[in-house]
């Protein structure tokens, strides 16, 4: 059977059964989920700065998997911000400086935690640039509509596997016991914990409609550059609000990173470019339709 549609009047391809777009959601969640748990370990082991500027590969890993699952084109420029991007990560292995803090500094063995860091963080961006490729794909050639609505299906039901998927985690693991004492030891206080807590979930969902909106729209490739904006912004800061240390490494990375997205950004402006020149050129030589 087929859909008709009162916006357009013509008929549309059936939507997928409930059964598919479940597994769809379900699948998503759970990778959410999973991500969210290799960068918490990340986080958790690498200063803020180390962490933001190798959440930048996550562009790297978006851009291999939208060459292969959404059709993506490469161009020089695309190329030397991949490169860019790749080598700014890679210099991070070499930060593990004695007297750079982290969360993890009065553990013993404060290398290997690092690595460790290093590793999920890593792998965290490859799953997250997988999954926004396949939110791509999904929308392209599943579901194969453009509305708001759907947009929301797919925000809503995702967060809630995947919220799922974190609270069964945090019961099986026994954390849930050292909740209670976490948030008495809070430094700034209970309701300062409470409110950190709060205000992260609603800035997440407010990021993941953004970036869910930007995918529906243009595509997953430029939903994450839009995100990458605003990395190298995050390890200077915490030079001033966490104290941490920025090296000479991390500044040079820091500095890849910026040049790598400036030149996926300058593709971006060439590509819209040529196509106002083809749409102009379009416009002039074919005959007016009717709107």
């Amino acid at each position: 059977t087929t859909t008709t549609t009162a916006d357009g009047g013509g008929n549309k391809p059936p939507l997928p059964s409930s059964y598919t777009l479940g597994a769809i959601y379900a699948s998503r969640g759970l990778l959410v989920g999973i991500c969210t748990f290799l960068f918490s370990v990340g986080l958790q082991y690498l200063p803020v700065s180390t962490y933001t500027l190798l959440c930048a590969s996550v562009l790297a890993f978006n851009s291999f998997f939208s060459y292969f699952i959404n059709g993506q084109k490469f161009t020089p420029f695309i190329v030397n911000s991949l490169v860019l991007l790749t080598i700014s990560s890679v210099l991070l292995v070499f930060n593990n400086d004695d007297d750079e803090e982290s969360a993890s500094s009065s553990a013993p063995n404060r290398g290997k935690y690092y690595v460790v860091g290093f590793l999920c963080t890593l792998a965290g961006s490859a799953l997250f640039g997988l999954l926004l490729s396949a939110t791509q794909f999904v929308f392209v050639k599943v579901i194969k509509r453009q509305t708001f609505k759907h947009m929301m299906d797919m925000v809503i039901y995702e967060n809630v596997v995947a919220c799922g998927v974190t609270v069964v985690g945090l019961f099986a693991s026994g954390e849930w016991k050292e909740l209670g004492r976490e948030m008495d030891g809070y430094e700034l206080g209970t309701a300062s914990y409470l409110m950190t807590l709060i205000w992260v979930a609603v800035f997440w969902q407010m990021y993941a409609l953004g970036a869910m909106g930007l995918i529906f729209e243009v595509s997953a490739l430029f939903s994450n550059s839009i995100s990458v904006v605003g990395l190298p912004i995050v390890p200077v800061a915490a030079v001033f609000c966490f104290r941490d240390r920025m090296s000479g490494v991390k500044g040079v990375s820091m500095a890849l990173a910026v040049w790598g997205f400036v030149s996926y950004m300058y593709q971006c402006y060439l590509d819209d470019r040529n196509s106002k020149v083809v749409t102009k050129s379009v416009d002039e030589t074919s005959p007016r339709m009717s709107s």
